[in-house]
Parts: C-alpha cells; sequence; structure tokens
C-alpha cells in the first residue's frame, strides 16, 4: 500500500482511489488512497481536521466524495446511503455517539432494523441478542437500561454491540475507547482479535497511540487530507506516528515557570457526593487550589473525577461540605451565578453538554460571554464578531469560519469550541474534565500550552485525566482519586509506574 497506487492491493477488501471531499472552501481529502485489508486492522492516524472520520464516511455511504472511487472486491461501487453500505457488510462506529437517550438498550441496537415476526417486532429475541452482545464486551447492562441513564462508557459500549450485532464483514472503529475504562479497553481488544481470526476487517481510529500500537496491523497516517505515511505494524513504533502526525517529536509540555503563585482561588473542604443510591461517590474530599497553578487529577472510570468537578461547578448537588470561591461559599450559587463570578467547567461529554448542535461555531464559542456584547436586548454583532474571531484564533480552532455549522468540525476542534467558549468568560479558575477526549496529540499540545500560557497569567487550572503521559505534561502537582477520595499527591517527577499504583491500576511490567 503506498500514496501512489492505483491499483488494489492483493488482499485488499475495499479500496479508496483517489478520494476527495469538499465542504465549501475545506478540502477535507485530497486524493486519498487508503487499502482495507482481509482479517487484519488497519489503524488510520492523523491530527483533528486530518480527513481519517471524512475519509470513513465515505467508505461507510454516510458522505459522497466529490471525487475518486471505491473498490469493493475487485469491483468500482457506490453507496447510496449508510443502509446501502451497511448490507453490503460494512459497519462504522462512529466518534460521537449516535444514540437515542430516551430509549432503552435492546431498542438502540437494533433500531432500524428490527427483528419481526408475523405478529411484530420479537422484542424476547432482541433483548436475549443484546443480553449475548453485553456478555460478550463483560458488560452487566440490562438490555431494558435506558441509555440516558448510563454513564458514557457504558453507552460507548451499547454503540460498539450496536455495530457488532450486524456481523459486518468490514467494520470501522472510530474513536471506540475515547470513553472506555482501561478493563473495557482489554475486551474491546480481544473482541477484536476474534473478529479478524474470523475473517472480518477493521479499520481503527485512535488517538491513543500507543493503544492503537497494541492491535495494529497496517499504520496509515493522514495529513490535511493527504496520506503522508504507511507501513506495517511491525515497522513503526511511537516516533514513527507521531513525527509523521505533525511533522516532528512532539511533546505536550512541561508546568509553566516563572510566576508566583497567587491567593487561593478554590478550596474544597470535606465535600462529599452521593449517587442515586446513596453512595458516597465522592468521600469526604479536601483541595486547595492557587491563582497560577496547573492541578492534575487522575484515576480510573468511576474514581470520582467527574463527579466532584461536576459539583464544583454546580450541576451536582453536594451531600456534605463547602466549596469555597475566593474566599466566598458558593455551595447554594447556580451554574450561572458561578460562571458570573469566574468558575467554569468545561464538561467530558461535548456533544450532551458542551455545544449546540443548531448553532454555528461563532455562536457557540460566544453563547457564554452574551453578556459582554449585549447592551439591554441589542446584541452587538461587531463585538460578538471580534470575540468569535479572537477566540478561533487564539484556541487554534481548524474551521471555515464563525458561521460554519458546528457539525462540519472534526470532533478535536468541536472540543476547542468547548474549552475556547468558556475561555471567552475571562474566569479565574477553570475545570477541565478529559479536555483530551477524542483530540490528537497535536491538538493536545496547543490545549496545553495556552493553559500553561493562561495560568501564567494568574489562571488557575484542574484538568482531569485517565491518560498518565498527561499528568507529566504541564501540571505543577498530580492528585490521584481512588474510590471517591484523593489516594497520593505527587510532584512533576513522579513516575508513571507510582501514579497508577496510587490509583489502584496494575503495572504491566
Amino acid at each position: 500500500m503506498s500514496a501512489s497506487r492505483t491499483e488494489p492491493a492483493g488482499d485488499a477488501v475495499l479500496s479508496a482511489r483517489n478520494i476527495a471531499k469538499s465542504y465549501g472552501s475545506i478540502h477535507a481529502l485530497k486524493g486519498v488512497n487508503f487499502d482495507i485489508h482481509r482479517g487484519k486492522v488497519t489503524t488510520l492516524f492523523g491530527e483533528n481536521g486530518a480527513g481519517k472520520s471524512t475519509l470513513m464516511k465515505v467508505l461507510s455511504g454516510v458522505v459522497k466524495p466529490t471525487s475518486g472511487q471505491i473498490i469493493l472486491d475487485g469491483a468500482p461501487v457506490s453507496f447510496a446511503s449508510s443502509a446501502d453500505a451497511r448490507d453490503r457488510g460494512i459497519s462504522i462506529i462512529h466518534q460521537e455517539l449516535s444514540l437515542a437517550p430516551n430509549m432503552n438498550v435492546r431498542d438502540n441496537i437494533f433500531m432500524g432494523r428490527e427483528l419481526r415476526t408475523a405478529t411484530g417486532v420479537d422484542f424476547a429475541e432482541e433483548a436475549r441478542q443484546a443480553e449475548a452482545l453485553m456478555a460478550d464486551l463483560e458488560e452487566d447492562i440490562d438490555p431494558l437500561t435506558l441509555v440516558e441513564d448510563l454513564r458514557l462508557g457504558q453507552q460507548q459500549i451499547v454503540e460498539i454491540a450496536r455495530a457488532l450485532s450486524v456481523n459486518s464483514r468490514i467494520l470501522i472503529m472510530d474513536e471506540p475507547t475515547s470513553a472506555l475504562s482501561a478493563t473495557e479497553v482489554e475486551v474491546l481488544f480481544k473482541v477484536i482479535r476474534d473478529l479478524t481470526a474470523r475473517g472480518v476487517s477493521i479499520v481503527y481510529i485512535s488517538h491513543h497511540l500507543e493503544e492503537a500500537l497494541q492491535i495494529t496491523d497496517h499504520a496509515v497516517v493522514l495529513r490535511d487530507g493527504t496520506m503522508t505515511a504507511n507501513a506495517e505494524a511491525r515497522d513503526i513504533d511511537l516516533e514513527w506516528i507521531v513525527r509523521n502526525m505533525v511533522g516532528d517529536n512532539f511533546d505536550l509540555g512541561s508546568p509553566p515557570t516563572g510566576h508566583a503563585f497567587g491567593p487561593v482561588a478554590l478550596s474544597i473542604d470535606d465535600l462529599s457526593v452521593a449517587d442515586t443510591a446513596g453512595f458516597s461517590v465522592v468521600d469526604h474530599l479536601s483541595l486547595d487550589v492557587r491563582a497560577g497553578e496547573i492541578v492534575c487529577i487522575y484515576g480510573l472510570m468511576g474514581a470520582g473525577r467527574t463527579e466532584m468537578m461536576e459539583c464544583v461547578a454546580g450541576r451536582v448537588t453536594q451531600s456534605g461540605g463547602r466549596i469555597v470561591f475566593r474566599g466566598e461559599e458558593i455551595s447554594r450559587l447556580s451554574i450561572a451565578e458561578r460562571i458570573g463570578r469566574g468558575l467554569v467547567l468545561v464538561p467530558e461529554d461535548r456533544q450532551r453538554d458542551g455545544l449546540v448542535q443548531t448553532m454555528t461555531v461563532g455562536r457557540n464559542l460566544s453563547l457564554a460571554s452574551i453578556g459582554s456584547f449585549a447592551r439591554g436586548l441589542v446584541l452587538s454583532a461587531s463585538r460578538e464578531q471580534a470575540l468569535v474571531e479572537d477566540s478561533i484564533d487564539r484556541v487554534h480552532i481548524k474551521t471555515d469560519g464563525g458561521n460554519a455549522p458546528i457539525g462540519s468540525l472534526s470532533g478535536g476542534n468541536q472540543q476547542k469550541v468547548v474549552i475556547g467558549k468558556m475561555l471567552t468568560t475571562d474566569p479565574e479558575v477553570i475545570l477541565l474534565d478529559e479536555p483530551s477526549r477524542g483530540i490528537d496529540i497535536g491538538a493536545k499540545g496547543e490545549v496545553f500550552r495556552l493553559l500553561a500560557e493562561r495560568a501564567a497569567e494568574g489562571l488557575a487550572v484542574v484538568f482531569s485525566t485517565s491518560e498518565v503521559a498527561e499528568c507529566l505534561s504541564i501540571a505543577h502537582r498530580i492528585l490521584v482519586m481512588r474510590r471517591g477520595r484523593i489516594s497520593a499527591e505527587f510532584g512533576p517527577g513522579v513516575t508513571k509506574e507510582e501514579i497508577m499504583a496510587a490509583s489502584g491500576e496494575a503495572v504491566i511490567a
């Protein structure tokens, strides 16, 4: 497989030849050649906006290419829709979840292709198959559970189960592990190996580079809509991927220096948060964060990181303790009042909690700071435009402009919009829950550099992560959460093994 080849590889079940796709002035794909190998895992690497998701949407019939050809089993094909591609054995797990939250797990898995008998839908058989899929994925989820009642990682499992239920011969996985725990990732990898052993072809897209190296057979790198490199798994390593993605060796930065921390900006005192069953998911946690300080919260799925941050931001009610912001007890304040005082949250689930899908990029960016360009009932279009343009520039959002639909952006650039939206409020404390979810290594570096710059100006930053490498980047302090409590505190000189041990995660030699 090479960038210049025009004939499919000998073992290619599906090939893209000279595929181009444009959205207005944005050229998402520029003559890409790509092969999916029979019974193998082909991993597609690239920064946000490189064209990965667009290429996969073309190959799965979601969108039509502007030009180029798709070859399936040696013959040219044109997919009328995603259903047409699915009928030909091609399924895709999208990066952004496409579940119906008000429907149960069973109905989401079989939505649009219900199992019917002469008397109607066979709900019992659907439930049996859904339960079997959950068992294969080692997830104890009742098929009749509403999707909206599941945590994000479990919703991702349901999305994966829906794709597996089709028995496809080509399965495209676009960021399938972005919300999964380490244990769930291991289970998914076992499922992938079982599928390839049966001849199923997998296309795997992930920003978790080290993780992807464990599962790949072939690697392809896209950059700015063009294939820049491809190789067998035995010939690549992490440095090869990063070099071809971003042009040089890359790191996520280091703790900013040269400025003194200011007074305590946020004080969390003996905080507890209970779940619906009354169990303390945050258990008597205390934490002080000073102006100009960057604090990283590390923990496994279920450690209580998200619940702690959402409680501080006002989205979840505390069951005990105090939250003090700049010397003021704020536990009774609304989310809007906390934002107005300078305390903001970038949520983990950008689609559900961070963006308005019917709005443009610009309107999403300006939504949280609308008061800064409003005069009574009149909005200043020029002030709003200046704010939007400045935010797009500062956060490095790849977009066709403020008037572009938010859905036209890649997942990582949508995440940058959420971060940019909160930074436009000029906060004093910013909480970021898994800010790197769905963001490539280059975008991570941009976001972390931005946070480091703002910390040097006095912004207090608290970010959570489930990636150990991110702990060792810009944080002045690393706190490890385990079962709702802080189990350890480290400085920048800590090792990955020490962090993982404090979290309860098994360290693999």
